[in-house]
């Protein structure tokens, strides 16, 4: 009796270790996001979340909190460092201050269409992944906003025309370039354009397309102005140290995941910039071809910033550039 006692306390350890076992192997992650759930980021994020947890039969389940609803947009890298989240997405050149080679997505006219964004990225991801491992980072996927266009409550014909406007600024490098325009610049997030344009703080933006329609632009400013200024990515993290606590087909699952999700993501960014320009004109806004003076005052101060930024960002930002223009 003693004998059986003891073999059925034994067994019970081991399909309570067993229960236990299974049940730490499934995992929920929270994933803070900076943009609406109609974003198309927000989208193909919900996409890739909805792939990990088919592929994994829901042993890990990535639970998206967008709109800044979780962590304000500032915050998502770091709570992502700090490990208060194992994921989250943020606009990559927000991190332009740690690193300028963060933003050199955000270089004005550095790289104006799909085809060069994509050669800039090749050549910005390895910096990208090695400065983010330092910090206990590892990077998902990236994908790139359509091309930035200028939003403003009247038509601009030359550069001059934007001296004293409230502009708004979203990272460092924007602040630097409405600077140089002789503009003043004001840090207004996403989810805020609306009210800032509303209540005076900003009267003018660069900014894609997509996040024109859908803070509905129409409603503060007239018109649009095609500048396509750069093509801004934001970028998908996860700690490293929520990565390996996944067994190895889990992992598996979520980089398959990722790869697809970057394709995918830039494919969608294609098609937002032609939909949603549409929405504009819909909608009333003037959509212009900007003049060729107005272009080339703005490209020359491209130029100058480019020659700044290289400077300020040492040997890899001389390292990116010689890889993105093949010197």
């Amino acid at each position: 009796m003693k004998i059986g006692r003891v073999l059925l306390s034994t067994l019970a350890g081991v399909t309570v270790g067993l229960g236990i076992n299974c049940i730490a192997m499934a995992a929920t992650w929270d994933m803070p996001t900076p943009y609406p759930d109609k974003t198309f980021h927000t989208e193909n994020i919900a996409a890739f979340a909805n792939e990990v947890a088919e592929a994994t039969g829901g042993e890990l389940k990535i639970n998206i909190h967008s709109a800044g609803s979780l962590f304000k947009h500032p915050e998502i890298k770091n709570a992502v460092r700090g490990g208060q989240v194992p994921i989250g997405e943020f606009f990559l050149s927000l991190l332009s201050n740690e690193n300028p080679v963060f933003g050199a997505d955000s270089q004005p006219f550095l790289a104006t269409n799909y085809d060069e964004a994509k050669s800039l990225w090749e050549a910005q991801r390895p910096i990208v992944t090695t400065l983010l491992d330092k910090e206990g980072l590892m990077p998902l996927f990236s994908v790139p906003w359509p091309p930035q266009g200028l939003y403003t409550k009247k038509e601009i014909k030359t550069v001059a025309d934007l001296k004293g406007i409230k502009f708004r600024a979203y990272n460092a490098t924007l602040e630097l370039f409405a600077n140089k325009i002789g503009a003043a610049p004001t840090q207004v997030e996403v989810p805020d354009i609306p009210q800032a344009f509303t209540t005076g703080r900003v009267e003018a933006m660069v900014t894609s397309p997509s996040t024109g329609a859908n803070s509905k632009a129409w409603d503060f400013v007239t018109h649009y102005t095609d500048i396509q200024a750069w093509l801004p990515k934001n970028i998908v993290v996860v700690s490293k140290k929520a990565f390996r606590k996944l067994d190895k087909k889990t992992q598996d699952v979520v980089l398959e995941a990722a790869k697809a999700a970057e394709v995918r993501g830039w494919e969608m960014s294609k098609k937002e910039t032609a939909e949603k320009t549409a929405i504009l004109k819909e909608n009333g806004i003037v959509v212009v071809t900007p003049s060729a003076e107005l272009m080339a005052g703005l490209k020359e101060i491209g130029a100058e910033m480019t020659v700044d930024w290289k400077a300020s960002a040492g040997a890899e930002g001389a390292e990116l550039l010689k890889v993105y223009q093949g010197k």
